[in-house]
């Protein structure tokens, strides 16, 4: 007879029957969960489209592009929408006089060229587009972007007409960028870093003054390939 206040074990019956009770609960997780077999699909939130769009039919959306454009580059040769096809691309407007918000901005996407510095990036090119034209010449472009570390391979600065690149800002990318006599410096754009894909659409606005907001730019610039590598899998399955 046990003792009074002494608890006795549980039978080995219940035991086991707990243990094996949780050994089934975790198998059957796994089973639930692995991709392998394929009982849940992981569902993949990719980045939005943006800009005007045109609903053909269900399924069938016809989504705004950016226009074709020609600039220079910091090295003054010619530099257009065909030299990066087939590219995503991050684009910001600046100008190298600029003591307000084009600072931050600089040192945010230099972080960024270094956060994506790895081959599974190579398909990223970051275009920054000045709204002082005027004065940021390809030789001033070229000792800012040698200033800033800039990898020049990836990271391009681009001029030309003025009124060509505050045209491509408003009605390419939907931006402020413009001369503004109000504004300080004398000029306005926005802060904002545009995420472009590979077929022209464009998939997300980010302050690129803030940490978090750049973060998350990286993280959307991994989610395109990701929904790359689907879309080509996709279409490489034989028709059923």
């Amino acid at each position: 007879m046990a003792e009074p206040g002494v608890m006795r074990p549980a039978p080995r019956w219940k035991q086991r029957a707990i243990l094996g009770g949780i050994l089934l609960f975790i198998v059957a997780l796994f089973l639930f969960f692995s991709p392998v077999l394929g009982l849940v699909k992981h569902r993949f939130v990719f980045p939005p489209y943006y800009g005007p769009k045109e609903v053909n039919a269900p399924g069938d959306t016809t989504y705004f592009t950016v226009p074709p454009f020609a600039f220079t580059d910091q090295f003054g040769r010619p530099f257009s929408d065909r030299d990066v096809e087939g590219r995503i691309l991050v684009v910001d407007f600046f100008f190298t006089r600029c003591t307000t918000i084009c600072p931050r901005m600089t040192r945010q996407m230099q972080q960024l060229q270094l956060k994506l510095d790895d081959e599974a990036f190579r398909d990223v090119v970051f275009l920054s587009h000045t709204v002082d034209p005027e004065n940021d010449t390809a030789e001033v472009l070229n000792a800012y972007a040698r200033r800033h570390q800039a990898d020049t391979a990836r990271w391009k600065f681009l001029t030309g007409r003025k009124e060509d690149l505050y045209l491509l800002g408003s009605e390419g990318y939907f931006l402020a960028a413009r001369e503004d006599v109000m504004a300080p410096d004398g000029f306005l754009h926005s802060e904002m870093f545009v995420l472009v894909d590979k077929d022209r659409h464009i998939r997300g606005y980010y302050d690129g003054t803030r940490f978090a907001e750049v973060d998350r730019l990286a993280g959307d610039i991994k989610m395109l390939l990701k929904e790359e590598k689907l879309r080509k899998r996709e279409a490489a399955r034989p028709a059923s």
